[in-house]
């Protein structure tokens, strides 16, 4: 006889079909925005005749900066988009946190199914309201399914709510991983972009050096300044997104740690207790 395959509740979904992390879900729009307030910042601030004397030569840092060349709003583009991920991606990991420290919230959920009290598990889900709890009201939601079903078998039961763990912790990942790999990219990408600025300001610098007689001393100091500027603003791209990408790749570590040890728990409490 065929092996029935595990079902859950007629009519009842087995999980939700979205994350509750909230979020900027096409990041695309992130870069075109900053872009344009860079191009924009760029040639009416940077560029404004105020920063410059009469000969062109900048006067301040602002006309400092807008000698490195057309490579600096890119740059600028680049670092602006890392600050506003990061900010983002803060709000959308203190949401994906709950309330309350989530150490805690394990264990009182572990308190709860030794004492088979599901609705007292359920209560504290609800006040956490996390991607752990989220994880954990998923699961609760099958274990009671489990506890009442008379079809299927203990392993069977074990089974299907071990995969319903795993759908929800799938749900949840992706959501709190969202735009963390394009700061990845801005980690290389910004360095690599600084470079070429780096390059090509040395260029006209020795362009400067190799002409005929008396070197031009506002061509070599333009290159120099776009040198120097391209590579300043490269270093600290970079520097920030790889410190973002840590700082919030260890926290998504931590809340994948709290959800694959509740819901281990959850599987074995029942293993345990039918």
């Amino acid at each position: 006889m065929e092996a029935q395959k595990p079902i859950s509740q007629a009519g009842k979904p087995a999980a939700k079909n979205k994350s509750n992390v909230p979020g900027i879900k096409n990041a695309s729009w992130v870069i075109l925005i900053c872009a344009i307030v860079c191009v924009l910042l760029f040639i009416f601030w940077f560029g404004n005749d105020m920063h410059f004397d009469e000969d062109g030569h900048p006067q301040n840092l602002w006309g400092t900066v807008y000698k490195g060349g057309f490579i600096v709003p890119i740059l600028q583009t680049l670092f602006l988009t890392v600050i506003v991920i990061s900010v983002e991606r803060w709000f959308a990991l203190s949401a994906a946190k709950g309330k309350g420290n989530i150490t805690k919230f394990v264990a009182d959920v572990k308190n709860c199914l030794k004492k088979n009290d599901i609705a007292g598990a359920e209560a504290l889900c609800k006040k956490q309201k996390g991607s752990v709890a989220a994880v954990v009201a998923a699961a609760l939601v099958s274990y009671k399914e489990m506890d009442t079903n008379t079809l299927l078998t203990k392993e069977q039961k074990i089974a299907n709510l071990q995969k319903q763990v795993e759908e929800a912790t799938a749900l949840e990942m992706p959501a709190l991983q969202q735009n963390l790999p394009i700061v990845a990219t801005l980690t290389t990408l910004g360095t690599l972009v600084g470079l070429l600025g780096t390059v090509m300001g040395m260029i006209k610098s020795f362009q400067a050096l190799a002409q005929s007689g008396a070197p031009d001393s506002t061509e070599l100091s333009t290159g120099i300044s776009e040198a120097l500027i391209n590579t300043a603003f490269g270093i600290a791209t970079g520097a920030f997104a790889v410190i973002s990408y840590n700082f919030y790749t260890n926290k998504i570590d931590n809340l994948t740690y709290a959800i694959d040890e509740i819901g281990f728990s959850i599987v074995q409490t029942f293993a345990a207790t039918h």
